[in-house]
């Protein structure tokens, strides 16, 4: 974790955009503009997640005001680096919204999120976030009537592996977890899903991103014997904890979240990434089985030409961005975030070719998670 608080200035802004290849204006908004931003981790780990949402967000924000825009108006959207700290999060919070935005997208940390919502910001502030990284519970429930969620929260997910490991004939498995809300509230799943299930054998062990804790964790875990392996903590607590339980002899399969990029994985873990399983909550960003693919690949290559190949993360900023602009077709007042988040209650299921969005019955709006595998080259398996 960082301990300090980076900000960025308007000229490291503007480079960090002409570095990522931004198609969306970020200088200050038209007063007819609709106003939405990114606060989140642009420098430093967990890089590459805060950028790669932010291009799918600019990708689909480009084709939608190419079109012209929401309801006659065009979006604007800013971004902000909070240094992958509550403080910095907190700060930006207070510059953003000196800005007037409707929507946050996606912010980036459970200590972020929890202090958001432990401080009240959203009482204290009239915004709607929309989506959040990772999905822990504890950041869900009771959560906030104004924090939406795209992708499907740690619960769905961890729920997933445990069944899956069962079906892969796992009867112990060992659980390596952080000692922050995303671990805590984590382990307490995976226990729940293991008895509910019967004759599935959990143990877990706590740990910090220090590295000798991290070590004698990881040895500990190798001392219970177990068929398999979850990892769950924030993306540079997993990536350093699968590859000290590989450096200290594990040789089962392990499971790690969503959050957490393979890119990421394989630079920290190198080698002992090779097989390890991720959940994830979005369909293949390569796949081209679904119109709902193929649009956002369209969308991709025509804000960013170069590429030949996409990541989760893009594929959720896309999708994010996407369920606001939806909500703004059905809003009274597009510059109003109290209208935003009626529309969004009331649009029913969204249904993107498959990949269903419903905010009717609360805020978690996707239940869609499967797992891929990381291979020999470092990309998903699916």
């Amino acid at each position: 974790m960082f301990q300090g608080v980076r900000r960025v200035s308007r000229s490291s802004m503007m480079a960090l955009a002409t570095c990522l290849g931004l198609l969306v204006p970020s200088s200050p908004a038209l007063a007819q503009d609709i106003v939405v931003g990114q606060i989140g981790p642009f420098t430093g780990l967990p890089v590459p997640d805060a950028p790669q949402i932010n291009q799918g967000i600019r990708a689909y924000l480009a084709q939608v005001n190419k079109a012209g825009g929401v309801q006659g108006r065009k979006i604007s959207l800013f971004e902000l680096d909070d240094g992958y700290s509550a403080d910095g999060f907190v700060a930006r919070l207070e510059e953003a919204m000196q800005r007037k935005p409707v929507a946050l997208i996606s912010p980036v940390g459970s200590a972020a999120i929890k202090r958001m919502l432990d401080d009240k910001l959203l009482d204290k502030h009239d915004v709607v976030v929309m989506n959040a990284v990772p999905g822990a519970e504890a950041l869900r429930n009771p959560g906030h009537p104004r924090l939406f969620h795209v992708r499907a929260g740690d619960k769905q997910q961890l729920e997933k592996i445990v069944n899956h490991a069962r079906a892969l004939s796992i009867l112990k498995l060992g659980v390596l977890y952080q000692n922050i809300p995303m671990g805590v509230s984590g382990m307490k799943v995976v226990e729940d899903e293991a008895t509910r299930l019967t004759g599935m054998d959990v143990k877990g062990l706590q740990a910090s991103t220090q590295a000798e804790e991290l070590t004698k964790a990881a040895q500990d875990i190798l001392k219970l014997n177990a068929q398999g392996v979850l990892v769950i903590g924030a993306p540079p607590f997993a990536s350093a904890g699968v590859a000290q339980l590989r450096k200290v002899g594990v040789t089962q399969s392990i499971f790690i979240l969503s959050d957490t990029a393979p890119g990421l994985l394989t630079k920290v873990a190198g080698d002992s990434a090779r097989g390890v399983g991720i959940a994830q909550v979005y369909p293949n960003p390569n796949g081209r089985t679904t119109g709902l693919m193929r649009e956002f690949q369209a969308a991709m290559k025509a804000a960013y030409p170069d590429m030949t190949s996409y990541a989760t993360f893009q594929l959720e900023g896309y999708l994010s961005a996407r369920v606001v602009v939806e909500g703004l077709r059905r809003s009274k007042d597009v510059t109003k975030p109290d209208a935003l988040a009626k529309a969004l209650r009331g649009m029913g299921e969204l249904d993107m070719d498959g990949y269903r969005i419903d905010y009717s019955k609360g805020n978690a709006g996707s239940r869609f998670v499967d797992i891929a595998v990381v291979g020999a080259d470092g990309r998903l398996r699916y």
